[in-house]
């Protein structure tokens, strides 16, 4: 389940922001493959002041992710974020440290769904 920063703002049919549980957001939701969208977090290891955080990235499966990357994540008010442009059905991500501690949801990752930006 999501929940929705207050006040709720839309863009296209689109919620601003979106945290899909504390200490990570989504933004815009929901995600739409080849459009840009934005990873913000401020979940375990940037409360114990983690100096450098990356987005470790894939798709496909939870099971087995498929182009994997670590994406440099930037601090602004307090909050890490990076971008991305999906182009699967799903994305999977969790983060990590360059002291190389994780945070991975209690080993159950993060995982949404890519919309393909057409109507049903």
């Amino acid at each position: 389940m999501f929940k929705f920063l207050i006040p709720e703002k839309r863009i296209n049919n689109k919620a601003n922001t979106s945290v899909i549980e504390e200490g990570v957001s989504i933004s815009p939701m929901p995600v739409t493959m080849d459009e840009t969208v934005k990873i913000g977090y401020e979940g375990l290891l940037a409360q114990n002041g983690a100096t450098n955080i990356f987005a470790h990235v894939g798709y496909g499966s939870s099971n087995s992710w498929d182009n994997i990357q670590d994406i440099s994540m930037r601090k602004e008010n307090n909050i890490w974020n990076c971008e991305i442009v999906p182009n699967d059905s799903r994305l999977n991500f969790c983060f990590h440290d360059d002291a190389n501690n994780w945070d991975n949801n209690n080993g159950y990752d993060w995982s949404l769904t890519i919309h393909n930006g057409k109507s049903q």
